[in-house]
């Protein structure tokens, strides 16, 4: 009996195997959590057509939004781990489940690959006096309520930027009070106007108004200078701070995918990233190129995981 049950499961590994080495063998589904249009699909949309010419089997984009983010989240981490449903997952995963939406977490997926991340930065108003982000954070400590700051939604990433930089300088959360808006661009115009005082969205987000000369830009939220403003100093240099921060994204797949189909599927999306025709892709929407393949992509979420948990209790916005 021992015997027949060890060549059953000899058989079933032989199998798994052999159905895991022809993978794929039908079409994949790219799941997107956010909508049609936008960076995280246009950037999902890009891979998905390269991993269809890389793997030979057609790949489906479709977009599962709602729940500010979770919904999609949720279809990429419940789905079977064979390999056929991966999707772009994005800095929210390691927003979310601090702020009560979700259980899902960084450590619910099997992650692929880290294929872009774009910093925050820290702009103002081209005729605003503080020429440093030193100037700025010692104004807000002698005038507390002041200065106003936007860049998207309360509890968003780019106000987490701002309250992870305020944290990690001790000046108190409501020394610059967050202006909420409906993302980077509406804060940039309000800012131009003189309704708010500093914007932390990404600097490509604000390149536009940057070139334009109505807005400057004091710092990025990174531990090296942006391609895009190489002149621009990090938080470091700008304000003795090694608060870091960025948007990302990345692609993983549900939690449990074997092995070689998870080092068949990074191998691909490697090609696909290393290409001329992705760094131009990538140079032409001001998207910072970023690559961590696999463990990597999971050492950089869980310590991104971290240090939100503790910039979201300062905030007061830990359910």
């Amino acid at each position: 009996m021992k015997t027949l049950v060890r060549a059953v499961a000899l058989a079933v590994a032989v199998a798994a195997g052999a159905a895991s080495a022809a993978y794929p063998e039908r079409p994949i589904t790219f799941v997107v959590p956010w909508g049609a249009g936008g960076g995280t699909d246009t950037t999902a949309r890009y891979f998905a057509a390269g991993l269809e010419k890389e793997l030979g089997q057609p790949v489906n984009v479709v977009n599962r939004t709602g729940g500010s983010g979770v919904v999609g989240h949720s279809a990429i981490a419940t789905a079977a781990p064979d390999g056929y449903t991966i999707g772009m997952i994005t800095v929210e995963i390691t927003m979310m489940h601090w702020q009560g939406l979700t259980d899902l977490n960084p450590a619910s997926y099997t992650p692929l690959a880290l294929v872009n991340a774009d910093p925050a930065g820290f702009t103002v108003n081209a005729n605003s006096p503080f020429k440093s982000v030193k100037e700025v954070l010692d104004y807000a400590r002698a005038n507390p309520g002041k200065l106003k700051a936007s860049g998207t939604g309360q509890g968003g990433i780019w106000h987490l930027a701002l309250a992870g930089l305020l944290n990690d300088a001790k000046v108190p959360q409501s020394a610059i009070p967050w202006v909420p808006s409906q993302g980077a661009a509406p804060a940039m115009q309000d800012l131009v106007a003189g309704g708010v005082d500093i914007v932390t969205c990404s600097l490509p987000e604000a390149r536009a108004l940057i070139d334009a000369g109505k807005a400057k830009p004091l710092a990025v939220m990174d531990s090296k200078a942006t391609p895009l403003f190489p002149n621009v100093p990090t938080m470091k240099v700008a304000a003795g701070s090694d608060w870091t921060v960025s948007a990302w994204r990345g692609i993983a797949a549900p939690k449990g995918l074997p092995p070689d189909v998870q080092q068949k599927l990074i191998a691909a999306i490697k090609k696909i990233w290393d290409s001329k025709e992705f760094k131009d892709f990538a140079s032409s929407k001001g998207y910072g190129m970023e690559w961590a393949p696999g463990a990597e992509f999971a050492s950089f979420m869980k310590k991104g995981d971290a240090d939100m948990g503790v910039v979201m209790k300062a905030a007061g916005i830990v359910k």
